[in-house]
């Protein structure tokens, strides 16, 4: 049993999170977290105040197929492709989580209470789909606090400035380099002025990037110690953060400039950045690292449901943990370059891989939902 000496110091460290200006996103959602109480569980007790998927948690909970069966059972008898079975799915849960989060939403006017769906993943380098699919989706799921996920490839930058001038708030995923991240708000800001061309209320249009942290590590890390040196063993655990903390002061760079100005005198919100891949995957590493060390206001750290019990059961939150390590950031990433890791390399290597996993999963969840079909007696 839990005494209320522990809930406090639980409910303690979350809440000293978002006092320093952090929204804690879940990077999860299934129908059955929703349907037992557990999401609306989470925002009462634990300061969750958004939601994110991505195709691997549908791929995850629906290829379960728990809480879907007689929705599966339904779509079965209609004949629906598998595609539009997916959809009919994966929107379901979208709205349902956004009507949870719905309160949030309206308390924060809009800043938080925020449920994330992805564009098939499929269509990450064609930007006529992306923008095509994206509107399909805010349609479909049909709540002011949806956020259509777009992932910042090529062909998604264009598509990211079509959806914003079409009004549609925008969460662009998959962002692994400072180069990307500044052509990532670039594009933002271009939707944002052909909005205010077309009269469009800049103030209701809220856009998030979600900068990849946990996978340079992995990334970086797998190559220093291939050279096994001291010099670059004592560099593994830093890339990331450096990368990270970086992303911020450009952040900062850019929602300070004249172009920002402008938009802001309009009532646009500054596209927040958000801490995405914050899982660790080395267990040398503190479970909650990506959380304590990326502490900063107007961000947002999304985390898998061990990494959010993890912080609050023995999160380090002590202040700004971003701003004041610039010079050190530049030192470390510096410093790997040096001993011949090619940091160009690794941020395009991670985004490949990233669209690749999506792809992955996306397909296998096509498949589960195929073969649950044609267990009915349709034919997929």
């Amino acid at each position: 049993m839990i005494t209320v000496t522990e809930a406090t110091a639980t409910a303690g460290a979350l809440k000293r999170l978002s006092d320093e200006g952090v929204s804690i996103w879940l990077d999860d959602l299934s129908r059955k977290r929703i349907s037992t109480g557990n999401l609306a569980e989470l925002v009462a007790t634990k300061n969750v105040v958004g939601v994110t998927t991505n195709p691997s948690i549908f791929q995850a909970a629906i290829g379960s197929g728990e809480g879907y069966e007689d929705q599966l059972a339904d779509l079965a008898v209609r004949g629906v492709t598998v595609e539009e079975a997916v959809r009919m799915m994966t929107t379901q849960d979208v709205r349902a989580a956004a009507d949870v989060l719905r309160p949030v939403y309206d308390a924060t006017d809009g800043r938080d209470g925020r449920v994330s769906i992805e564009v098939d993943p499929r269509l990450a380098h064609d930007t006529a789909a992306t923008v095509a699919e994206a509107k399909q989706l805010a349609w479909l799921v049909d709540r002011p606090n949806v956020m259509i996920k777009i992932p910042a490839t090529r062909a998604g930058l264009p598509a990211i400035t079509a959806v914003i001038a079409e009004g549609i708030s925008v969460n662009v995923t998959l962002i692994f380099s400072l180069d990307r991240y500044r052509e990532v708000m670039a594009a933002y800001l271009s939707g944002l002025e052909q909005a205010a061309a077309k009269g469009l209320d800049l103030a209701a249009i809220h856009s998030v990037a979600s900068f990849f942290v946990s996978r340079v590590d992995s990334e970086i890390d797998k190559r220093l110690t291939v050279l096994g040196t001291d010099e670059a063993l004592a560099l593994k655990g830093k890339a990331a953060l450096a990368n990270a903390r970086l992303a911020y002061e450009a952040y900062e760079e850019v929602f300070a400039g004249d172009r920002w100005t402008a938009l802001a005198g309009a009532q646009a919100n500054r596209q927040r950045p958000l801490w995405a891949s914050t899982g660790v995957k080395d267990p040398a590493y503190k479970d909650t690292l990506y959380v304590d060390e990326l502490v900063a206001p107007g961000t947002v750290n999304t985390m898998p449901e061990g990494t959010l019990n993890a912080t609050a059961d023995h999160g380090d939150i002590h202040g700004d943990t971003v701003t004041g390590g610039y010079a050190q950031a530049h030192a470390d990433l510096a410093a790997v370059e040096r001993l011949g890791v090619s940091y160009d390399e690794v941020v395009g290597k991670l985004e490949d891989e990233g669209v690749a996993k999506f792809e992955v999963a996306w397909q296998e969840l096509l498949d589960a939902v195929t073969k649950s079909l044609n267990s009915k007696g349709v034919e997929a």
